[in-house]
């Protein structure tokens, strides 16, 4: 998607892909928490990167840290995909229609806290692998539902799923779930100026924002944090976050609104208060 977006804007560019298979690709029967986290995501790119091995390098932002690895710099972020998480389940055309003890499959802390919130009685489970994956997992019966990100399904042209999308009001989806970054080597110029073609203004400000509350939670693959951020109203952006402990028993949330100048601020306000008000029961 990203080559064929910048031939499209610059036609004379000679482009080449890189498949780089990373850490995070390749172990799956684990959750992310106990391997190291969405570092093993971008690692093996951003030593490409850095050793001028590729000339930029393309993620799925909610993959990455909110610190990036020194040297790398943001280069673009592409117009969002669909954000929200999706419902996918042979019984139950919802969460609230799962029979009672239902096993649910997912390894995201956020989607299992916030289940447990909703459904105290349901069960999950570790469920990683690509989407194939766990499709046939599902179909198998090893679960009786799971959720993907309504983002790659619709990338991947899998509309033959049954998935059902879940309102943010129900699921609040990761932060920058659904967005697309190009990274580069900070002080490339001239590689930085090829892909800032590519950037979208207002998603770029959306997860940055997103992003910030992140960073103030401390959060890592072992607490619970979702946030979502979006346009409301001519030149405002309203963000929604919300952190948890695993099991879904306390769960703070709050939403701050602003400009897009002052909204990473007023996200990082509103997760310094949502820490404050987690207290002792924030996951560590």
């Amino acid at each position: 998607m990203v080559q064929s977006l910048l031939q499209d804007a610059q036609p004379d560019l000679e482009t080449e892909i890189v498949i780089i298979k990373t850490t995070g690709d390749m172990v799956r029967d684990r959750p992310l928490a106990e391997i190291g986290g969405k570092g093993l995501f971008t690692k093996e790119l951003d030593a490409a990167l850095l050793a001028g091995d590729i000339s930029c390098a393309v993620h799925s932002m909610k993959d990455m840290e909110t610190a990036l690895a020194q040297g790398i710099a943001v280069g673009a972020v592409l117009p969002r995909e669909d954000p929200r998480d999706a419902f996918l389940s042979p019984v139950a055309e919802s969460i609230d229609d799962l029979p009672e003890g239902a096993v649910v499959g997912t390894t995201s802390l956020r989607r299992q806290a916030q289940i447990l919130g909703r459904r105290a009685d349901l069960s999950v489970v570790t469920f990683r692998g690509n989407v194939d994956t766990r499709l046939k997992k599902l179909e198998a019966g090893d679960v009786q539902a799971t959720m993907l990100a309504m983002a790659g399904l619709n990338r991947l042209g899998r509309d033959d799923t049954g998935a059902v999308p879940l309102e943010p009001e129900e699921m609040l989806p990761a932060a920058a779930q659904g967005a697309v970054a190009v990274t580069v080597k900070s002080g490339d110029d001239a590689m930085a100026e090829t892909v800032a073609v590519l950037d979208d203004d207002v998603t770029n400000t959306c997860v940055t924002a997103e992003r910030a509350f992140l960073a103030v939670l401390d959060g890592t693959c072992k607490t619970p944090i979702a946030a979502l951020a979006r346009p409301d109203g001519e030149d405002r952006i309203r963000l929604r976050g919300l952190v948890a402990t695993p099991d879904g028993k306390t769960m703070r949330d709050g939403s701050r609104t602003g400009d897009a100048r002052e909204i990473a601020d007023a996200a990082r306000a509103l997760g310094a208060e949502l820490k404050a008000a987690m207290g002792d029961d924030m996951p560590r």
